[in-house]
């Protein structure tokens, strides 16, 4: 590849330094550090050192004790897993504003769909622990469009900060304290954001250092603790008399119980196995380690509850929601990073510097009380609410129906037949309805049904259908107020319940229209099902 192009800021980039692989480890110098090590003999007064080098620039040595960490420290090590995994398990979603081309979206979903994509986040997130992550680019023409073919991680100890305001990310080369700029285009750079400050103060890693020493101190007094008060106390006693050769040979036979479980002593002596109260052990070592490790679950994680103990449900809850919040942050600023530092790079070297890109997001979907859900949709929807099944089945996390799929439906109640065959409409009157087209929509007359029947593919049925179904409700106080009125007057003259029912069996509601309202409607519809059949 040769050539210029132009990254997001209009300046050129050199084709052939994007080709090129610049952060390689190597043998000797700057970029070796495979027999490094910290952790082991780490004491409070070097731990307090190597923090202080850190915070001034100088971050070997941390970073080599976050390394450490992540493998001795076991506790620490599953929670950080957790929140990083957490991350890389949400499906990345493009999102591309107005205005952007539709052939630029295509090529970032090809970009953020292509091998690789997913891993490289999940390399990101190391920056969690450690307060920044690095992922050197290779870049080559694929498919006509210059994209990563393969995306690095570099151990952070190839980096170091600029010494004036420890915020610039340098490349580590040997001959040269301050190390070289990154080139553009070359990098991923993340430096999330769990607390203000530089970013060699932002990761968890530095505040967890002091836990994995108390862990370890800790350990290791106890091992020593039960390695004294694991097994009885022997005791030898022997006579007054005794010679140091018999004084010695009871020394013996007391030191070689312990691994031999045998022992022979001389004739006068006595073994005395003494009870020891060895269980304290656990109440005060096992105590300040469960201390420890849910203060760690509380700087990882944010909560204890999905982690170290359990609880009501209410409370899992509770937590659950906090570390949602950390995780959905996470998101955003990993979607940040990638925005930045790949897709309008992406985009600038193959269609030029735009002003506005797509973006990259890692949206968590917020979890859904499917029996709630699915209780008010079907409580409301025959009320007249307007829900959308796109809408529903996203948040029941079902996909849309193929073309030709067996689909699940509500299996129907058997409809009991009708005891005789149905009665026959009445006849239309012929002089009557010599010039049926002039009637009325809305009439109820049987030669109207009889029409309706006939000629079921009459332009106007629908119109004469609507017609029809809403003359049966004209009028429908004619109905109601013979039916409520006595109601009502009984009940406003009533001095009690019984007075009431008393004055409604003297003068109860008329039910006369209602019934030839029935009628009618019940032609209306045997009419309108015989069109349909």
């Amino acid at each position: 590849m040769v050539g210029k192009i132009l990254g997001p800021d209009g300046r050129p980039i050199s084709t052939a330094d994007l080709a090129r692989e610049i952060a390689m480890p190597t043998e000797i110098g700057v970029r070796a550090v495979s027999r490094e090590g910290v952790a082991s003999g780490l004491s409070p007064e070097g731990l307090a050192a190597l923090l202080r080098e850190a915070a001034g620039g100088q971050a070997r040595r941390y970073l080599t004790l976050a390394e450490e960490m992540e493998e001795r420290y076991l506790h620490y090590a599953s929670q950080l897993q957790t929140r990083r995994l957490a991350i890389e398990a949400i499906a990345p979603a493009v999102v591309v504003p107005d205005g952007v081309p539709a052939a630029i979206g295509d090529a970032v979903h090809g970009l953020v769909d292509g091998a690789g994509f997913r891993e490289m986040v999940g390399e990101l997130t190391d920056g969690i622990a450690k307060g920044y992550s690095a992922v050197e680019l290779i870049w080559d023409y694929t498919g006509g469009l210059l994209r990563p073919i393969s995306y690095t991680w570099r151990d952070p100890r190839f980096f170091q900060f600029d010494r004036v305001k420890l915020t610039e990310l340098r490349l580590a080369v040997d001959g040269n304290l301050d190390g070289e700029p990154l080139p553009p285009g070359k990098f991923i750079v993340h430096m999330p954001r769990s607390k203000m400050g530089i970013p060699l103060r932002r990761g968890v890693a530095r505040p967890a250092a002091w836990a994995f020493m108390l862990q370890s101190f800790s350990l290791k007094d106890w091992a020593a603790f039960s390695e004294v008060y694991g097994m009885p106390l022997r005791i030898g006693r022997y006579p007054v008399s005794s010679s140091p050769d018999d004084i010695r040979t009871l020394l013996r036979a007391v030191r070689s119980i312990a691994s031999d479980a045998a022992a022979v002593i001389p004739m006068g002596m006595e073994l005395e196995f003494a009870k020891v109260e060895g269980q304290h052990g656990t109440s005060v070592f096992g105590g300040l380690l469960d201390y420890i490790d849910k203060q760690v679950s509380k700087l990882v994680l944010g909560q204890t509850m999905s982690s170290d103990d359990g609880g009501s449900l209410a409370q899992a809850k509770v937590h659950n929601e906090v570390r949602g919040d950390i995780l959905r942050a996470d998101g955003r600023q990993v979607g940040s990073t990638v925005r930045r530092d790949l897709v309008a790079m992406f985009v600038a070297v193959n269609f030029g510097p735009q002003e506005i890109y797509p973006d990259v997001g890692f949206p968590v979907a917020e979890p859904e009380d499917v029996a709630a859900l699915t209780d008010g949709v079907s409580k409301l929807v025959p009320l007249g609410l307007r829900v959308g099944q796109r809408e529903v089945r996203s948040k029941l996390g079902l996909s849309d129906p193929e073309d030709n799929e067996e689909l699940l439906v509500a299996r129907a109640e058997p409809v009991a037949a009708s005891p005789g065959p149905r009665p026959a409409l009445p006849p239309a009157p012929a002089a009557t309805h010599a010039g049926l087209r002039g009637h009325v929509a809305g009439c109820r007359c049987g030669g109207c049904l009889a029409r309706l029947a006939a000629d079921p593919v009459d332009p106007d049925a629908a119109t004469m259908t609507d017609a029809l179904l809403s003359e049966a409700a004209r009028d429908w106080r004619e109905i109601t107020d013979p039916l409520l009125a006595p109601i009502a007057a009984a009940m406003a003259g009533a001095g009690s319940l019984d007075d009431a029912l008393a004055a409604i069996g003297r003068r109860g509601p008329d039910g006369s229209q209602l019934l030839e309202r029935l009628a009618v409607a019940t032609a209306t519809a045997r009419g309108i099902g015989s069109v349909a059949d």
